[in-house]
Formats: C-alpha cells, sequence, structure tokens
C-alpha cells in the first residue's frame, strides 16, 4: 500500500510535474510564525513540508540552519511543542503531508516509542534522521512501520552501488538524495556530476520516488534537476528568505520554485 507522500509524488507525475518539499526549521522565529508558514506555503505549492527539529549540534546543516536552531532552541522550541504545533495545524484543517528532521537525540532523550506514538497520533508522515546510521535505524525503522510513518532513507553521492540496493531495499515514501558532499546551504553551482548520481539511485529504487536536497536555492537550479528526480527539496534558501523578508518572502521563493518544476 502506497503511504501518502509516495501518492504526492505519483499524483504530480500523472501531471507531468515534480513534488515541492519544502524545509522549515521549526521555532524559528517562533512556533506561530512556523505554524503561519506552513499554511502559507502549502497554499503557495509546496506538496511535502519538513519541519526541523532544532538540535544544539546540526553536524549535517551549514550556517543558515545552524543559526535558525539557535535562535528556534533560543525560543524554548523542542520535540513535545513542535508536535503541539502540528495538531493545531491538523485542528485547523491543514492537511499537507509533514515530515519531522531530527537528530537522533532529541527523538531518544524524548523516547522513541512515545516519539512514533505521538507523531502518527498528529498525521506527521515521516521522518527523517541525517545522523542515524542505516545499520542502527532497525528498531526505530521497525516502530514506524507499525505506526504507518515512513523513515526516510538518505543516499549521498559516494553511496557504492551495492549499499544503494540495501538502502533502497528499506525505503519507504521516498529517497532523500543528498546533492553533494558537505553540509545544507545554497550554492551558486550543481554538481556536473549530479545526472550520473541520480541516474545510479533510480536503478537501486525499485520505483520508490527520489527527491534531491542540498543547496538548491532558486527556480533555475530546480529546474535543471527536475527531469532526473521526482521531487526537489529547498531548505536554506527558504530558512534565509523567512528570516529576511518574513513569511511573505518565503511565499514568494516557493511560488518561482512551485512555477519552475
Amino acid at each position: 500500500m502506497e503511504s501518502r507522500l509516495e501518492q504526492v509524488f505519483r499524483k504530480r507525475m500523472g501531471e507531468g510535474r515534480k513534488a515541492l518539499i519544502v524545509y522549515l526549521c521549526a521555532g524559528d522565529p517562533s512556533l506561530e510564525i512556523t505554524q503561519k508558514a506552513v499554511k502559507e506555503l502549502a497554499g503557495a505549492g509546496a506538496d511535502i513540508i519538513e519541519l526541523g527539529i532544532p538540535f544544539s549540534d546540526p553536524v549535517a546543516d551549514g550556517p543558515i540552519i545552524q543559526a535558525a536552531s539557535l535562535r528556534a532552541l533560543s525560543q524554548g522550541t523542542d520535540l513535545q511543542g513542535v508536535l503541539r504545533m502540528v495538531g493545531n495545524l491538523r485542528e485547523e484543517g491543514v492537511d499537507i503531508p509533514l515530515v519531522l528532521l531530527s537528530y537522533y537525540n532529541p527523538l531518544l532523550q524524548f523516547g522513541l516509542e512515545r516519539a512514533v506514538e505521538e507523531m502518527a497520533h498528529q498525521a506527521i508522515e515521516g521522518i527523517l534522521i541525517p545522523d542515524l546510521p542505516f545499520e542502527e535505524s532497525q528498531p526505530l525503522r521497525d516502530l514506524a512501520r507499525s505506526r504507518g510513518l515512513s523513515l526516510i532513507t538518505l543516499v549521498a553521492p559516494n553511496t557504492p552501488q551495492e549499499r544503494l540496493k540495501m538502502l533502497a531495499g528499506s525505503a519507504s515514501g521516498f529517497i532523500y538524495c543528498v546533492s553533494l558532499m558537505g553540509v545544507t546551504g545554497p550554492r551558486e553551482e550543481l554538481s556536473p556530476h549530479l545526472k550520473e548520481y541520480l541516474l545510479r539511485v533510480r536503478k537501486a529504487a525499485d520505483g520508490i520516488p527520489l527527491a534531491v536536497g542540498f543547496g538548491i536555492s532558486n527556480a533555475q537550479q530546480a529546474r535543471l534537476l527536475a527531469p532526473w528526480c521526482d521531487g526537489v527539496i529547498v531548505g536554506s534558501a527558504v530558512v534565509e528568505a523567512l528570516a529576511q523578508g518574513g513569511v511573505e518572502r518565503a511565499v514568494e521563493l516557493v511560488k518561482e520554485i512551485r512555477s519552475a518544476i
């Protein structure tokens, strides 16, 4: 049975379009603004929204998201508060698929079973954990599956083909294709090897949708990537737009990228 995440990709494929996934750091500058941004960005064309749980040591993130995470932590944002905000969104009728992006420690401290149970209760569609090795993920993968959640698989340009097959074999929702070696953040140019890399992942994916993130910052880059993937993930550029120009500027950027793909 297809997850709601996969259904989003299938719908866009049927339209000849690509899914747009937008990342927000929850609680930056406040949970109230994040709640407003989710509603506005859903209306602007975002198909799926990733809500980042702020963490003091976000090892996969560049300066923009690191700064956003610190601002959110200074407001007292935590996993419980983010789950409560999602509940508010659902009560308001916001039904866009939501994915939590969290480092492992906040989930572990909260309690894995409790976290999965509450995510399912708030109709969160999936979890993405950048610092959880695949070899250590089975307990959480089993918990997530039992509650209908997707534990999103990440792959990178240097992932060997045999490992790609192994990772894809356990993937659900979509495969998050990290576009470059390094941390998150806008890049002026995309890697010339992206097409080859995405074709390798496609070969291993066995029908699971591919979404590309890290470094995508504008409509032109999204348009160039679109032929080789099923969805585009934009994070740091939206976080920066929100910080500099508020929800209105973030909405403008999302509309620009939506129209490009």
